[in-house]
């Protein structure tokens, strides 16, 4: 009596797939985890002597990059050249309501600056009263600026002050502009991340497009959680710590 034959693939199930997923990520090690940290601070009293403290903490840990208020990018870009560690910084921050042609012009003085990722903040008025061709123009001017001068944009949503709906279409708007992450929160307003929006998110967004997640990070636990729920990116303000937590 001839074997049957079977496709491997029929021994996976989702739930295998996942906990196979899951097994891995818990399995990260810290210089895994720190490669997808970007290491955060936006104070408003921001000093040159932190930035400089911020940069060698990065490349200290290998974290993704740092994050810098728009002033202090050319003094971080100075500090990290010839390493792997990226410059961050923000456009529109932390509110988004600034007119389209500041945000434009903040992203190409950040770029100009030395920075290699740009977050933009999106128009939450405009998202709040569902006039998406507003919201979707605001972004458009920044976001092909980035992409002419090989700059990653991340647009940030604020995912603590949007409904489920409103965070769908901006997945939505942001696939149509081809972004390079959605972001789900500035820390500044509203809650931060939560794994129920990063799961949304991910579910609402084509995989070329990734996901940042940031707001209220302050433990690994959390982390970990937001990578199992799809976040491929964290911004953080206490990454040290993080990594250092036993």
């Amino acid at each position: 009596m001839p074997f049957k034959t079977y496709s491997i693939s029929c021994f996976f199930t989702g739930e295998v797939v996942a906990l196979f997923i899951l097994i891995l990520i818990l399995s990260m090690t810290n210089q895994q985890i720190a490669s997808k940290i970007d290491h955060t601070l936006l104070k408003p009293t921001t000093t040159e002597m932190q930035i400089d403290q911020l940069c060698k903490e990065a490349l200290q840990y290998g974290f993704a990059a740092v994050c810098v208020p728009p002033n202090r990018v050319e003094q971080a870009a100075e500090k990290l050249e010839g390493s792997s560690v990226k410059v961050a910084t923000v456009v529109g921050f932390p509110l988004g309501y600034n007119e389209s042609i500041v945000k434009m012009l903040e992203a190409n003085t950040a770029i100009e600056s030395g920075a290699d990722e740009v977050d933009i903040v999106a128009h939450l008025g405009a998202i709040k009263e569902h006039d998406w061709e507003v919201a979707k123009m605001d972004l458009m001017i920044a976001v092909n600026l980035c992409r002419e001068n090989d700059v990653i944009s991340k647009i940030i949503i604020e995912t603590g002050l949007l409904t489920e709906t409103e965070i769908v279409k901006m997945c939505e708007i942001c696939t149509e502009l081809q972004v390079d992450f959605v972001k789900t929160s500035t820390g500044f307003n509203g809650g931060g991340a939560t794994v129920e929006a990063v799961r949304l998110m991910r579910a609402n967004l084509p995989k070329n497009i990734k996901i940042k997640a940031s707001g209220g990070i302050r433990t690994r636990d959390f982390a970990m959680q937001l990578i199992e729920a799809g976040a491929d990116r964290l911004g953080c303000s206490g990454s040290v710590g993080i990594i250092n937590e036993k």
